[in-house]
């Protein structure tokens, strides 16, 4: 039998009818009358198909076989809720983290207090939505992209997907790049493509195996690169070249502490599209409240440190000649190698190794998360394993990587930070539907996830995603375009970025009205 789409049947006290598109399977287990739409795992390796012998082959390599199917209760074998926090803090320590605390002075011209704050309350904002959705995975044993069901529709939600391979695809573009950028700061006989390899292959072969081996290698892939940030600490206290720059006033210090708030804001909020993704083989009767907190431990304390302490390297750029060429050279790869390679030699570029290859952590979540959300566009893309897609995905963004490197890197990071906005209004609908419409957790029917017609139709999250992305461009600020109420905060010709509250706000009021006709009108 292939994944499709399945309903339950009790025949009697424990035998249970799982009807699919072949034969029924029959399943001497209670639970799976308890858990309807539920989807055994023994499921995927019957019949002939091309998808079951895949799936049978995979399965001699223990690689995840599941893709967007709800995972059975009985199959919920992560029982250590500290996994999400352990999870997001290797994901986090990262040199990507320390490249956008580093942005606040070469880039925004803010002083160093200033920032500071910045940092710490942007992202306490940031990582709220996707602490709160994780706990969504041990409730209902559903991907976030499948939860999204729940408040875009059966159909809307394809649309959302579309956006996050974009993010996803895209950004693991960008981040090997920094990291072949390293690599090639440490020898310069080393080529930007086979940096490109070395970290794409490493995340492939990671993310391949799936659930397990994702959290298993992000379990103590953060001790390296956090005792290699804290070297990095030591010597530029040692370098005395840190400069507390001053606070700046009036409207272009408005300006610029908006639009590096949107940097942060969008790193931080960029895992609420993944957050159930990771928690959904935890145990229905895991404590909510703390999921909640590993999340947010394992999100708080990577992002604020390594920003922070990118934001006080960059401060050097200022008063020190060498660390600004550094930088305009090669960028976070010169920054650090200005750090570690005067006083340390050899041991320097091995730890800026260290660091590039700490991207893999980085990148597992995007990358075994695209699988899902390509899954999730069709009844044809949910029959192709989730371990294919994740190869595939691996192809595309190495193959938009190599050439990027040398020739677009800007433009596509610039493109990127565009495209980022999105996950402002994916939180004013998802929001709103939860605790408007739904009331809390008691609203939900998981069982119906599979089901358009028990679903909510998709008009009004779809008026309400381009209400939002009209608020997104009235306050952008970007280097392609700033908006009308962008260029009227700070400097005209650099504006001020609230893009992010905008989109939330537009989309939020837009859905909660139409909704509430939609609702009204559908009964569903």
């Amino acid at each position: 039998m292939s994944s499709g789409e399945y309903d339950v049947e009790k025949l009697g006290e424990k035998e249970v009818r799982i009807s699919g598109e072949k034969d029924p399977v029959y399943v001497k287990e209670q639970k799976y009358v308890e858990e309807i739409g539920a989807v055994p795992g023994e499921t995927f390796i019957v019949g002939d198909t091309l998808y079951a012998k895949a799936q049978r082959f995979a399965g001699k390599f223990s690689v995840e076989q599941r893709g967007i199917e709800r995972v059975p209760e009985n199959e919920r074998t992560d029982l250590n809720p500290a996994n999400a926090g352990t999870l997001w803090l290797s994901a986090n320590m990262v040199v990507s983290s320390f490249a956008i605390g580093a942005l606040a002075t070469p880039v925004f011209k803010l002083g160093f207090v200033d920032t500071i704050l910045t940092i710490l309350f942007i992202n306490l904002l940031g990582i709220t939505p996707v602490c709160f959705f994780a706990t969504f995975g041990p409730k209902f044993g559903l991907r976030q992209m499948v939860l999204s069901r729940f408040y875009f529709g059966y159909y809307g939600v394809k649309i959302i997907a579309i956006f996050n391979i974009i993010a996803c695809v895209g950004w693991s573009a960008v981040n090997v790049i920094v990291g072949a950028q390293l690599l090639h700061a440490v020898n310069n006989d080393v080529p930007g493509w086979a940096g490109i390899l070395v970290i794409a292959v490493g995340t492939l072969f990671i993310t391949l195996f799936g659930y397990r081996i994702v959290h298993h290698y992000e379990r103590w892939s953060w001790i390296p690169s956090f005792l290699i940030f804290l070297i990095v600490l030591g010597e530029f206290v040692h370098s005395g070249k840190f400069e507390n720059l001053p606070m700046g006033s009036g409207g272009p210090e408005a300006g610029s502490v908006l639009s590096f708030a949107a940097a942060v804001f969008g790193f931080a909020t960029g895992w609420t599209s993944y957050a159930a993704d990771y928690t959904c083989y935890q145990p229905v009767n895991t404590s909510r409240v703390k999921v909640y907190l590993w999340t947010f431990a394992g999100l708080i304390f990577p992002l604020c440190f390594t920003e922070m302490l990118g934001a006080a390297v960059a401060t050097a750029t200022v008063s020190t000649p060498a660390y600004l060429e550094a930088y305009n050279e090669s960028h976070i790869g010169g920054l650090l190698g200005a750090v570690m390679f005067p006083p340390l030699g050899r041991f320097g570029q091995f730890c800026l190794v260290i660091l590039a290859l700490s991207i893999i952590a980085n990148n597992c979540p995007n990358i075994y998360s695209v699988s899902l959300s390509l899954q999730i566009l069709a009844r044809q893309s949910q029959m192709i394993p989730r371990f294919v897609w994740t190869f595939i995905a691996t192809i595309v963004y190495v193959a938009i990587a190599i050439p990027g490197y040398e020739e677009f890197e800007s433009v596509l990071e610039n493109f990127m930070l565009i495209i980022g906005y999105w996950l402002a209004i994916y939180e004013g609908i998802a929001l709103s539907e939860h605790f408007i419409f739904r009331r809390g957790f008691q609203g939900y029917l998981p069982e119906t996830y599979n089901q358009p017609k028990l679903l909510p139709p998709s008009y009004a999250p779809i008026t309400a995603f381009c209400f939002g992305i009209f608020g997104a461009v009235m306050g952008l600020a970007q280097i392609w375009f700033i908006g009308p109420v962008g260029k009227k905060i700070g400097l005209p010709e650099y504006g001020g970025d609230v893009g992010f509250p905008l989109a939330f706000a537009f989309s939020f009021a837009s859905y909660t009205f139409f909704r509430f006709f939609e609702k009204r009108y559908f009964h569903r």
